[in-house]
């Protein structure tokens, strides 16, 4: 019996301090960009970027990224990916699958030597598109003058 109460114990607090470390991080996202391969297969230039006013999730909790663009794309984490660190950049890739099952990466990317300008890259197979982000404005907060 003294078991299961510590195993009970055990499982309640693991859940209890998971709880506590997952987070949803909000993005507003104000350009994005397209590149699409051709039918030879190779990378075409990036198209003009284009002003958007778009939010993007990051649900830590439930493991899913919402891009809630004209159409909602709803992509599930499979993985978190080690954050990679360099002199010019500061990246935290996920491996992440959409609705058909296919998987591919979405990463975060702060650019140091570009003021820290924060994108958001979906790389498919045959496309990949980066959204201009800024961390969502906190409406509740009121600016101090």
């Amino acid at each position: 019996m003294k078991t299961i109460k510590s195993l009970l114990l055990f499982l309640f607090l693991s859940i209890g301090i998971q709880k506590t470390f997952s987070q949803t991080y909000k993005f507003e996202a104000t350009g994005f960009s397209v590149m699409e391969k051709d039918t030879k297969g190779a990378w075409g230039s990036w198209s003009e970027l284009q002003p958007v006013n778009i939010v993007i999730t990051l649900d830590t909790d439930k493991n899913r990224i919402i891009v809630y663009s004209k159409e909602i794309q709803l992509y599930e984490i499979q993985n978190y990916e080690q954050k990679q660190d360099s002199e010019t950049d500061e990246i935290y890739p996920f491996v992440c699958k959409d609705i058909d099952g296919e998987p591919f990466t979405i990463s975060i990317i702060t650019r140091k030597n570009q003021d820290n300008r924060k994108q958001f890259y979906i790389n498919q197979r045959n496309v990949i598109i980066v959204y201009n982000i800024v961390n969502f404005p906190d409406k509740g907060i009121k600016d101090k003058k």
